[in-house]
């Protein structure tokens, strides 16, 4: 009896092990991809791209890539229009250098997003390797 108890022991303790190792791995799987520019110009030749630029309304006016929806990092309209994109795309967001690019990335990986890439740099870098905007 005390030897199918321990069994039983040893086999709970096993199974516990193995799944809280798998939901580790789970949770370290990343969905959000730093590009380069010419990963960006590549996935931009696709059809149907989802593009985000995060910046602001005139900095979005001053120059952007030519696919891109302007969708205001921390805008008053955010949760709407990031609504109205499909999760299941990949979707490809950047802003100036970076730094907001990467925390809206991680706002989409939140709300469900499946694949997000963040452009390295930014627009500056896609300008200064003479990319063009609009």
């Amino acid at each position: 009896m005390k030897t199918k108890l321990l069994i039983l022991v040893l086999l709970s303790c096993l199974t516990l092990s193995f799944t809280s190792c798998n939901e580790s791995k789970a949770q370290q799987v990343q969905t959000v991809e730093i590009i380069t520019v010419a990963d960006m110009e590549e996935a931009l030749k696709a059809d149907d791209v989802q593009v985000i630029d995060v910046r602001t309304k005139r900095e979005f006016a001053s120059g952007h890539i030519a696919a891109a929806k302007n969708i205001v990092y921390q805008g008053d309209n955010w949760d709407s229009q990031v609504a109205s994109l499909d999760k299941d795309k990949p979707v490809y967001v950047y802003c100036a250098k970076g730094g907001r690019s990467a925390k809206c990335a991680m706002i989409l990986q939140e709300a469900g997003f499946t694949k997000i890439f963040d452009l390295d740099g930014g627009v500056t870098k896609w300008v200064n390797e003479g990319k063009p905007v609009e």
